[in-house]
């Protein structure tokens, strides 16, 4: 498993060659799959912590994105997480190991 950048864009364009070919549901799943990768492989790798962007838009990534963090937090994966003090666009994940 590779260890993940401090901070990950979960911008589908970030990290998707051919984004353009997938629905709008398609991406956000895509996203959403990429987060857990990503802080599953922070958890392996006993990070403190990771950064997520996930923009402004409409809201509904970030409103996934929390929901998913969410489940992390009540099943003891993760310690909290909380929205940047420097930028609204980016949720702090404190993984607490």
């Amino acid at each position: 498993m590779r260890k993940p950048s401090a901070t990950v864009d979960l911008h589908t364009d970030a990290f998707l060659d051919d984004w353009e070919d997938y629905s709008p549901e398609e991406l956000l799943q895509e996203s959403i799959d990429f987060m857990r990768s990503n802080l599953d492989a922070a958890i392996y790798w006993e990070m403190s912590e990771i950064r997520f962007i996930h923009g402004k838009g409409k809201g509904l990534l970030k409103k996934m994105v929390f929901e998913e963090l969410k489940e992390y937090k009540d099943n003891g994966s993760i310690e909290r997480y909380y929205t940047s003090y420097q930028n609204e666009d980016i949720v702090v994940v404190v993984i607490g190991i």
